[in-house]
């Protein structure tokens, strides 16, 4: 295994105290909660982050994401209509967030999504269930093979409203891989989130508008989604995101005593984490992103982290004296053949010695052999020139 070694100097304004993330505060209140850097996926805080909770409403975040895979495969269509059943209305009980839907009603499939992200509607997460995959059952075995996709390991979805169930369950950690994969691949119908209220026509009476839960919305003109929830074992809980410039925030907590300060700590989270960390950008430089092949049909691989727009750091602001070095590590020389989207190396970035971010690099195209009398050459300048 050989070491590949270069610098980077990255500059930043300094002052002359530093801090770090451990100085992101989560609340008492706050039961179980995370904060991340959505470009990067570094952890800007924790508690708790992997503590089983009753996701509640936050389920209804990967019944929209379902229904947006049909959307962008084209199965259905947002002007489609969904027949209401008996049972989606039966299953709302007292309290519980409706959108009013009756029996026999044909109701679109944008307007059902309004009801599911909006208003949070229980009937509609259950229109949208049936509608797609038949059965509600049906539908959950998509959610729970999408959460294997995605690789949410601490997750077991049983229903696609969130009302409580022992095996309906998920931890904050992978609500909050939920809410990054969301935004990264949905951009066409995350608009839905962000909408502070909804109108509907409803079948025999006047238009229904309700607000969305998320006071934040109104609160931060940054934010823009994503869901709460509150159920009695798991309290109020809410994935809340925040757009800055170029950067975004996505926070989720889980177990707050009241509405308020389920608001009052998210909100403090999120300018905690603009206010306290930089995030700086590394774009791919292809000196030093690129690796030497030998025997092989190219005679250089360009490597890429899963970011395709560069490599993410996060510093704390005010950082004392930075000095960034990065190291790119990996078996030389490389073995061919090679797919493309193969990891073929870790670029690790060091602070003063401290490792502050691992990344995975991966093969950019595929590499094949040489044949065997240009292999031949090549090896002997390999053991020449090495």
């Amino acid at each position: 295994m050989i070491l590949k070694n270069f610098f980077l100097s990255i500059f930043i304004l300094l002052n002359l105290n530093s801090v770090s993330y451990s100085q992101i505060n989560i609340p008492d209140k706050v039961k179980q909660g995370i904060v991340i850097d959505h470009s990067s996926g570094a952890v800007l805080a924790e508690k708790n982050s992997d503590q089983k909770i009753s996701p509640a409403s936050m389920t209804k975040i990967m019944t929209a994401v379902i229904v947006f895979d049909q959307l962008k495969s084209k199965k259905i269509k947002l002007t489609d209509q969904f027949t209401v059943s008996k049972k989606a209305r039966e299953a709302t009980k007292s309290g519980e967030s409706t959108m009013f839907l009756v029996p026999g009603d044909k109701v679109s499939i944008e307007d059902l999504l309004r009801g599911l992200i909006i208003v949070s509607g229980v009937d509609a997460s259950i229109v949208l269930a049936e509608g797609i995959a038949g059965t509600e059952e049906q539908f959950v075995n998509l959610m729970n093979e999408k959460a294997k996709e995605i690789k949410m390991i601490n997750t077991n979805f049983s229903n696609s409203s969130g009302t409580f169930s022992q095996t309906n369950y998920s931890t904050v950690r992978d609500i909050a891989l939920l809410s990054s994969y969301l935004i990264n691949n949905y951009i066409q119908y995350y608009k839905y989130f962000k909408e502070k209220d909804f109108a509907w026509a409803r079948t025999g009476g006047n238009p229904v508008k309700q607000e969305n839960r998320n006071v934040l919305l109104s609160m931060d003109e940054g934010v823009d989604g994503i869901k709460t929830g509150h159920l009695k074992d798991s309290k109020y809980s809410i994935a809340v995101t925040k757009k800055k410039d170029n950067r975004r925030i996505i926070a989720v907590i889980s177990g707050l005593p009241t509405m308020s300060s389920r608001a009052e700590s998210s909100k403090l989270l999120l300018n905690s984490a603009f206010n306290k960390i930089d995030l700086v950008k590394i774009p791919y430089d292809k000196d030093k992103f690129r690796i030497k092949i030998w025997n092989g049909s190219s005679s250089y691989l360009d490597v890429r982290g899963a970011n395709k727009d560069g490599i993410f750091v996060n510093l704390p602001k005010n950082l004392k004296n930075p000095k960034i070095k990065m190291e790119l590590e990996y078996e030389y020389p490389l073995q061919v053949p090679i797919k493309k989207f193969e990891k073929v190396a870790v670029l690790r970035i060091y602070n003063n010695k401290q490792l502050i971010e691992s990344e995975d690099l991966f093969a950019q195209k595929d590499i094949a052999e040489k044949n065997i009398f240009f292999k031949g050459i090549q090896n002997i300048n390999h053991y020449i020139w090495r």
